[in-house]
């Protein structure tokens, strides 16, 4: 047992981890230092638990002091600081999330990444994710697997998203945030946080309102949330989580680049075939419930099983160019995942294996949009999506060495059912058993420094939206994509611990890629495009700059290099072969500065660089390239039980003229969505604590 414990200990961390790979605080809101107390940051990617430098995976950590260096109304900010990560806003509300140009199929929401909400899976059976309806303040931490996770998440191709909402310190108190800034932007949340280290409750309320840079652009999202998690018996935690989010946005389009150099703030105007955005009163309006509890129960010295099971319902109503959509889709599922730890001989060894199911059972009806008012119905469907997902995983830690390999077999059973069209029919499709390997092999070349390699499978089925786009002609010949992903990587700590670095490259051949079409009227559908090669190459450094009583400060700096191309690509007479993939930018680069005086005083300074992107298959029109400077100063303390955070900063600072979402193969040429100018923010935070 004494051998086992010692070979268990040189597994651990030999020192703490650093802001976008773990090094920010794990600290309320208000924790008046984030430079002197580093806290070790476990890493929960693959169920191992440990830290970064056991975790043979490329993963960034983002820590609460990283998502409240910004306006603390949104998370794009923090997450574009990842390299490999691209987070775009179409227009407030309408986000796109993308891990290694994942986005290439995703006119809006988050597809083809797999996202976890405190262990519940969030993203529903049909491959769609509403991570809009989350509030700023719903997310303390999130933890971002890079490259294909079925091996342990199911299916999916562009990576995984744990988030987390509870503090990472806990102490009980109320808490009230606000932010006002630039075009009738204000954020205000409130919150309550009650018990102890045996049972903990956090109440949140939270209304986010803006005006919008453009012209019908407006946003609104109230939420209510609970999150609670409480211990029992020996070895028992139970976990309850809840929120409701009421959300509306307005869409403004996109533009042409004759309509976006003559007024990028404009909405997308009329046509000979279309209304106006405006005319259309385009606008979606969501609604999302979600409950889910989760028990984490210990057996004895070497078993734990941890079960979640949950429910969510979803409702979307979508006046667009056109038509009415109004959508519901009530889902429900569970994960459980049992794990061994045990020794044999000198090593440590571990198993997980369980299995995770999903039931979605989706309505979508379709009618004309006369002046945002549905009038005459199209097409009624009924859309029941089933998936369901066995994994298991082996870990080996031996003399340094950590060796891991894993699989999962997944199975989707899509039926379709038509009711409105003259002549009712059924249609059904099931990917059956598509098996995911992954095997990842980790050695701790020293106390500081590890090197890793993985070979993976990824496999991602189309999702519902694919399959049947709202309004637009059911395609189930769609084919799932699949591909290998060859990675290295090495990460550590040097010069006595005050530089951090992170380093991969990865090679990924997919293929049946989907991509996205639109046609004159904005809508969508999607094709397979045979096979694309992915190279990359991603670089993470912090440097800690000074660290004393008076002054703390430290550098960080991300970068990500990718060629991405169409192997062989051809529609009907058009070969794009060997094009550059659309959507992603070959070069991005991000960097800021932390500066914190121990009178209280603080200043952050964000960079980030996007090199111009391709935006159709041909590669004939691209976006111009842009540099973002952003900065934010503040003033925080706590007196006695009495917190406060006084801030004000500035996005945009080079007031650059750039669209942030772009409609990539729009016909037309309307690939364009304006960001806004430069703009500015102010916000207070007060905390009562005990």
């Amino acid at each position: 047992m004494k051998k086992c414990i010692v070979v268990f200990l040189l597994s651990l961390p030999a020192a703490t981890l650093l802001h976008a790979q773990g090094d920010s605080t794990n600290t309320p809101h208000l924790n008046t230092d984030t430079i002197k107390h580093l806290p070790e940051v476990t890493v929960h990617a693959y169920e191992q638990y440990g830290s970064i430098l056991t975790t043979p995976a490329a993963v960034n950590v983002i820590r609460s002091a990283d998502l409240n260096s910004g306006n603390n109304t949104g998370i794009l900010q923090a997450v574009n600081t990842a390299p490999g990560v691209r987070m775009e806003e179409r227009s407030p509300g309408s986000y796109r999330f993308g891990i290694r140009g994942s986005s290439l199929e995703s006119p809006f929401g988050v597809r083809n990444v797999k996202v976890y909400y405190n262990g519940i899976p969030y993203t529903d059976p049909s491959g769609n994710t509403y991570l809009n309806q989350l509030g700023f303040y719903n997310i303390q931490s999130l933890e971002i697997i890079k490259g294909p996770g079925s091996s342990l998440y199911g299916a999916g191709t562009g990576g995984v998203l744990l988030i987390n909402s509870m503090p990472d310190v806990w102490r009980q108190g109320v808490e009230v945030n606000y932010t006002g800034g630039s075009y009738g932007l204000s954020n205000t949340e409130g919150e309550i946080r009650i018990g102890d280290s045996s049972m903990r409750n956090v109440i949140r309320y939270q209304h986010l309102a803006s005006d919008g840079y453009r012209l019908q652009s407006a946003v609104r999202n109230d939420i209510i949330s609970w999150d609670a998690i409480a211990k029992h018996g020996a070895g028992g935690e139970l976990s309850a989580h809840f929120f409701y989010g009421d959300l509306s946005y307005q869409t403004p389009g996109g533009l042409t680049l004759q309509e976006y150099n003559a007024d990028a703030q404009n909405a997308r105007p009329a046509t000979a075939t279309a209304p106006s955005a405006a005319s259309a009163m385009a606008t979606i309006y969501q609604r999302t419930f979600l409950a889910g509890l989760t028990n984490k129960q210990q057996f004895g010295d070497h078993w734990t099983n941890v079960t979640t099971v949950y429910g969510d319902y979803s409702r979307q109503l979508n006046p667009n160019l056109r038509n009415y959509s109004r959508t519901s889709e009530p889902n429900v599922g569970g994960r459980t995942v049992f794990s061994y730890e045990g020794c044999i001989g000198k090593s440590l060894f571990q198993w997980v294996t369980g299995g995770e199911v999903q039931e979605e059972f989706a309505q979508d009806r379709t009618y004309n949009n006369v002046n945002g008012q549905p009038q005459g119905l199209q097409t009624d469907q009924e859309i029941t999506n089933g998936q369901v997902v066995g994994f298991t995983q082996l870990a080996w830690h031996i003399s340094g060495w950590i060796i891991t390999g894993g699989m999962s077999l997944n199975r989707l059973d899509v039926k379709l059912n038509t009711l409105s069209a003259t002549a009712p029919a059924e249609q059904d499709k099931t990917y059956r058993n598509q098996l995911a390997p992954r095997l990842a092999v980790l050695n701790r070349i020293s106390d500081k420094v590890s090197v890793y390699g993985t070979i993976e499978k990824g496999f991602s089925p189309p999702t519902t939206s694919e399959l049947a786009p709202t309004g637009s002609e059911a395609n189930l010949e769609l084919s799932p994509e699949q591909g290998w992903n060859y990675e290295a990587g090495t990460r550590g700590y040097l010069m006595k611990q005050r530089l951090y670095f992170d380093v991969n490259v990865f090679y990924f051949q997919l293929a049946n890629t989907i991509v996205e079409r639109r046609d004159s009227s904005g809508g969508d559908h999607y094709v397979n495009s045979g096979s694309t090669s992915q190279f990359g190459v991603e670089a993470y450094l912090r440097y800690r700059l000074i660290t004393s009583r008076l002054l703390s400060s430290f550098f960080w700096l991300g970068y990500s290099g990718y060629s991405f191309h169409y192997d062989k690509f051809v529609q009907l007479t058009t070969d794009y072969s060997g094009k550059e993939m659309p959507g992603t930018p070959a070069n991005t680069v991000s960097a800021g500065v932390h500066l914190s005086a121990g009178f209280g005083g603080y200043v952050d300074v964000n960079y980030y660089f996007c090199d111009r992107i391709a935006l159709n298959d041909a590669n004939t029109a691209y976006s111009d390239p842009y540099h973002l400077l952003g900065g934010r100063v503040g003033y925080k303390r706590e007196i006695g039980h009495v917190a406060f955070d006084v801030f004000a900063g500035a996005n945009n600072i080079l007031n650059q003229k750039y669209s942030l979402g772009n409609d990539i193969n729009a016909v037309n040429g309307r690939y364009y969505n304006a960001a806004a100018p430069i703009s500015y923010y102010a916000g207070v935070s007060l905390a009562v604590l005990r």
